[in-house]
């Protein structure tokens, strides 16, 4: 799993202690179906959305699953019990204007030549360009990517398997520049793709923290995250191949019906399209 992934599961199962604990109980044995139902009850009122508390029943049957291999519990007592339905909502993405906006931001910056500056067009175009998680693109390192295959090898992505990512003409174009100019900021001994002004890997946070610069400075009127440049690269990339299963692979998704959630997006798309070109669609002039 994904360091999120366990840092999440840890953090269910330490509810389930302290429910153990609150109830006077001392063995996992002795927990049944109606302090699960107490659980999730009292994590909903605390705000927890539908899809945390799916997650919670999951870390929770998980746990019992080998508590249950290892003859510490006879019973899973989060058996029959089931999360509230999960609201369905569609990813934001920009348009491929405002990609192209926040992309050549950095390049039309008061200092164009800054390493920073540079580094940071790099990193938005390969965001774009070959949807990477954000985690994926800060644990990357300098020879992960090929410029002559004008690819990029993923080494953590969730599950850590590897996929190969093709780079795009700019964001390649992008990585070179930054390329020339890396050593610049980078300690001898650094292996990381991108640098920070400390000479290690720039981290995800610091990553995050540029990204919403160049979106200030960009004029795009939307939140900018690093899931949203990937939401984007998915839905146009499905817009314009009709392709869900190699966009599926692009992504590094074990299930396509992960993926499914772009044809929805798609679908949006067709329909924007649809209300302002069908002459009984549109709005009467006033």
């Amino acid at each position: 799993m994904s360091p999120h992934t366990v840092s999440n599961y840890q953090r269910d199962l330490k509810h389930l202690e302290k429910l153990l604990a609150s109830e006077g109980l001392n063995a996992w044995q002795q927990l049944q179906v109606h302090h699960i139902r107490e659980l999730v009850a009292e994590r909903r009122r605390d705000g927890l959305g539908a899809a945390s508390l799916h997650r919670l029943l999951s870390s929770i049957r998980g746990f019992y699953r080998w508590l249950q291999r290892h003859h510490y519990a006879d019973h899973d007592p989060s058996t029959g019990i089931k999360a509230p339905k999960r609201e369905q909502k569609l990813p934001q993405v920009l348009e491929i204007e405002e990609v192209g906006q926040l992309a050549e931001t950095p390049e039309h910056s008061q200092d164009p030549n800054n390493p920073v500056a540079i580094r940071d067009r790099a990193i938005l175009e390969l965001f774009y360009s070959s949807g990477l998680r954000l985690s994926e693109l800060a644990q990357l390192e300098k020879y992960d990517y090929d410029p002559g295959g004008r690819n990029v090898s993923i080494r953590h992505g969730k599950g850590n398997k590897q996929r190969n990512v093709p780079v795009g003409r700019l964001a390649a174009n992008a990585i070179q520049a930054w390329l020339k100019v890396r050593e610049q900021l980078a300690k001898p001994d650094s292996r990381a793709l991108f640098i920070s002004k400390r000479g290690g890997a720039l981290s995800p946070r610091s990553i995050q923290a540029r990204l919403d610069y160049w979106a200030k400075q960009s004029g795009v009127n939307k939140p900018i995250h690093p899931h949203l440049l990937r939401h984007s690269f998915a839905s146009h990339m499905l817009q314009s191949s009709g392709d869900l299963r190699a966009v599926q692979e692009l992504l590094g998704h074990a299930d396509i019906s992960t993926t499914q959630i772009y044809t929805h997006l798609d679908y949006q798309h067709l329909a924007k399209v649809y209300d302002s070109a069908h002459p009984r669609a549109r709005k009467a002039k006033s």
